[in-house]
Order: C-alpha cells, then structure tokens, then sequence
C-alpha cells in the first residue's frame, strides 16, 4: 500500500495547484511575450502573494504595443 493508498489521489492536486501557480508563466510562454523572463521571475518569487500572482497574471494578458523607435 503506497502512503495510505492516497497517492493517486493527491497527485491531481499536486499537478492541479502548480499550474494553477505557474498560470500567469504559462500564458506568458504561450502568448510569446517579449518580457518572459520578468513574468516568470515575478510569478515564482511573488507569486504565493495573491497580489504578485495577480500582477504575474494581468502582465502576460495585456496587449504588447510595438516599440517606437526614433
């Protein structure tokens, strides 16, 4: 019997909440935003403040405007 016969099922849980965490990174990966590595740095250091995790959220989501360059 493997840990109380619970394995299977906390490891949905497990695999549930990491995304669930990494959610703002993902979308950031996905959409192919130019400030990847700030949103996933922001995400995995303050992202367990709910205020960091919705900040990490709300930068992939915008609209990226292109550069003007003079």
């Amino acid at each position: 019997m493997h840990l109380f016969g619970l394995p299977g099922f906390f490891l949905p849980f497990f695999g549930f909440g990491f995304v669930m965490y990494f959610l703002p990174s993902i979308i950031g990966l996905a959409r192919s935003k130019r400030d990847i590595g700030a949103i996933i740095l922001l995400n995995f250091f303050l992202g367990w403040t709910m205020i960091g995790w919705v900040i990490a959220l709300v930068w992939p989501v915008k609209t990226d405007y292109p550069m003007v360059v003079r």
